[in-house]
C-alpha cells in the first residue's frame, strides 16, 4: 500500500544535549505527494532518514515509524530495499557501478531476479525515463542531472510503494530542476507511489504537491495543503515566509496575505488583475546603471578538455570580471562552468589561451603565492576541503585563534565547531566550507555553488558577508543554478553554452530578456511591469504604482 506513519518519534545524535526530532506525529497516506520543509538543520533529512532503515543514522529515538503498520526496523531485508526507496542529495553518492545499464540492473541483481526479469524491468524503466541514449555509457562521463536520474530510475526499478528523495535537485540547473520534478510527478500520478521530497527550491514545486509539512528545530509546525500552508504562515507572520515561492510573497507585500496565488500562472493572473485594478500596466522598474572598473580576472580564447583524444570542455572562452564586481554564471549541468573555474586558479591546464589574474598570468603566479591572501575557491563539493574530525580542527590549521573566532562569528558556525564535517547536513558543510574560505583572506572569491543546501534565510545571512567582501573591494565570480539569488545580489551576469560565456551583462537586463534563465518574479510580472526581476521590485512597483 504505501502508508507512513511516525508516532511521538524522538531522535538525538550521539553527544548532542538537543533532539533533532522533537515528539513527531505524520502520518502520510497511500498515493499521497509530500513536501517536507524548513530552515537547514531543522531536521528534514533526519527525519527523511527514519523511513529507510539502511540509511538511519545512529543515535537515541524513542516512539514509532511503520510503513502500513509494520515497524520498518522489523521488515525483512528484500522489503526494505523494494518496499521503500531513497534517492540521496549528491548524485556520486548513490552511485555503484561503472556504467548506466549495471546501475539499472544492480540492486535486481542483488535480490536474485532471474535475468530475463531483471532484462525486462531494466528496459521498462529506460524506456520511462528516456535513458536509451544513455544506456551504455560509463556513470563517470554524466552529467550531474543525469547522474540524478539514473539514480531516481535505478530506484525505481526496484518498484517501491514509497518514493523518499532528499534535495534531489540541489546540484541541478532550473531546466533539469523543472524536468526532475515532471518525472516525479509522474511517477506519483501514473504509478500511484507515495511522495515524501524535502527541497529547497519551492518555484516549480509547491503548487504541485498535495501537501505541504514545515518543520522548525525538530518540530511540526504546519501542516497542510500548499494553500492552506501559505495562509497560516501569512497569518502569523512566520519567519518561514521567505522560504514561500515567488507568487505567495510578491501578494503577501502586497496585499498582506488577503490573495495567496501559489502557482507563476496564477501570480501571473492575479497581478494582471491587481495591475488593471490600479493603472499599473506598463510601468518599468529603473535600470541600474553598469560599472566599469579595472579588470583583476581576465579570460582569452579559453579550450581545454579533459582527455587528448575527448570533446572539448572549453571553446573559446573570453570575457573579464572588474574589481568589485559580483559576476554570476548561469547554465545547464555539464556545461562546463566548474572546468571554467578550475582553469582560472590553475587546477586545470588549457591547452590554447590565457587566464590572467590582478594583470599577471595564472602560470607565472609561484607555487602556491595565487592563492596567499589573493585569490579562494570554494569547490562544488565542500568535503574536499575537509581532513580533520572536528570542523574547529579544520579552521584552526588556516589561522590563529582570534582570525577563526571571527571568521565563526561572522559565518555563524559556533554549534557546528566539535562536529565531525561529514556528519553535518549540506547547508551545514557548505557553511562550515565558507569559514575556510573566508580563512585565506583573499581579495577574489571563486564559488562554485556556494548557496547549495541552504536554506532561503541562511542565504539572506551570506549575502551580507558577500556584500561586506564587496564593499571592502573584494571580486567575486560565482558559478550557480540559483537564479532567484543571483538577480538579487550579483552585479553582472552572463550565461555559459557551448563551452563559452555569452556576453556579461548587468543582472537586471540579464534576467529581464531571458525566458527560461530568468526568476519566478521576471516570469510573473512581465505582462504588468518591464525590467522587473526580484520580489522586491514587483512589491514595491505595485506599491508606488497603486
Amino acid at each position: 500500500m504505501g502508508r507512513i506513519s511516525c508516532e511521538d518519534l524522538t531522535f538525538r545524535y550521539p553527544g548532542r544535549a538537543v533532539n533533532a526530532l522533537d515528539g513527531i506525529n505524520l502520518q502520510i497516506e497511500a498515493g499521497e505527494y509530500v513536501l517536507l520543509y524548513g530552515k537547514s538543520g531543522c531536521g528534514k533529512t533526519t527525519l527523511l532518514q527514519q523511513w529507510k532503515p539502511a540509511v538511519t543514522p545512529h543515535g537515541n529515538r524513542c516512539g514509532s515509524v511503520t510503513l502500513d503498520g509494520i515497524p520498518v526496523d522489523e521488515l525483512s531485508f528484500r522489503d526494505q530495499s523494494t518496499r521503500i526507496g531513497y534517492v540521496m542529495q549528491n548524485p556520486d553518492s548513490q552511485i555503484v557501478t561503472d556504467q548506466v545499464w549495471h546501475e539499472l540492473a544492480f540492486g535486481l541483481e542483488n535480490l536474485g531476479i532471474d535475468q530475463q526479469g531483471i532484462r525486462l524491468r531494466v528496459a521498462e524503466i529506460a524506456q520511462f525515463f528516456g535513458l536509451q541514449p544513455l544506456f551504455h555509457k560509463a556513470v563517470q562521463k554524466l552529467s550531474g542531472g543525469q547522474k540524478q536520474l539514473v539514480n531516481l530510475a535505478g530506484v525505481m526499478v526496484m518498484q517501491p510503494e514509497v518514493l523518499v528523495l532528499d534535495e534531489p535537485t540541489s546540484q541541478l540547473d532550473p531546466v533539469s530542476a523543472a524536468d526532475f520534478f515532471q518525472i516525479v510527478g509522474r511517477i506519483n500520478r501514473e504509478l500511484g507511489v507515495t511522495v515524501i521530497l524535502s527541497e529547497h527550491r519551492l518555484e516549480s514545486l509547491y503548487g504541485a504537491v498535495d501537501r505541504v509539512v514545515m518543520l522548525d528545530q525538530g518540530r511540526i509546525v504546519a501542516d497542510g495543503t500548499p494553500e492552506k500552508t501559505a495562509r497560516q504562515l501569512m497569518a502569523e507572520a512566520s519567519d518561514l515566509i521567505p522560504a514561500l515561492p515567488a507568487p505567495v510573497q510578491i501578494s503577501f507585500g502586497v496585499t498582506e496575505g488577503s490573495d495567496c496565488p501559489i502557482t507563476v500562472r496564477e501570480g501571473r493572473l492575479w497581478l494582471e488583475s491587481y495591475g488593471e485594478q490600479n493603472g499599473m500596466l506598463g510601468r518599468a522598474a529603473p535600470m541600474k546603471e553598469p560599472q566599469e572598473t579595472e579588470p583583476v580576472i581576465q579570460v582569452r580564447d579559453l579550450w581545454f578538455r579533459y582527455e587528448k583524444n575527448g570533446e572539448d570542455v572549453l571553446r573559446g572562452a573570453t570575457f573579464s570580471v572588474g574589481r568589485g564586481q559580483f559576476c554570476a554564471l548561469v547554465g545547464g549541468n555539464g556545461s562546463g562552468k566548474s572546468t571554467l573555474l578550475k582553469s582560472i586558479c590553475g587546477l586545470c591546464r588549457p591547452y590554447r589561451g590565457q587566464v590572467k589574474v590582478e594583470g599577471k598570468k595564472v602560470e607565472r603566479y609561484p607555487k602556491g603565492e595565487l592563492f596567499q591572501n589573493r585569490l579562494a575557491m570554494l569547490p562544488q563539493n565542500p568535503q574536499y576541503l575537509f581532513v580533520n574530525k572536528t570542523v574547529a580542527e579544520d579552521l584552526a590549521e588556516l589561522g590563529d585563534q582570534g582570525a577563526v573566532d571571527s571568521v565563526v562569528q561572522r559565518i555563524e558556525i559556533e554549534e557546528l565547531l566539535d562536529r565531525h564535517p561529514y556528519d553535518l547536513s549540506g547547508g551545514e558543510l557548505q557553511k562550515a566550507a565558507l569559514a575556510k574560505v573566508f580563512l585565506l583572506d583573499p581579495t577574489i572569491l571563486l564559488l562554485d555553488e556556494p548557496t547549495k543546501g541552504l536554506d532561503a534565510f541562511y542565504k539572506e545571512r551570506f549575502a551580507e558577508v558577500l556584500t561586506q567582501f564587496q564593499a571592502g573591494g573584494g571580486t567575486i565570480l560565482m558559478v550557480s543554478h540559483d537564479v532567484e539569488f543571483c538577480a538579487r545580489f550579483a552585479t553582472d551576469a552572463a550565461l555559459f553554452f557551448d563551452g563559452t560565456v555569452t556576453a556579461v551583462q548587468p543582472v537586471q537586463s540579464f534576467f529581464a530578456g531571458n525566458q527560461f534563465y530568468t526568476t519566478a518574479a521576471a516570469r510573473m510580472s512581465r505582462s504588468v511591469f518591464q525590467n522587473a526581476v526580484t520580489n522586491e521590485e514587483v512589491i514595491a512597483l505595485c506599491k508606488e504604482h497603486k
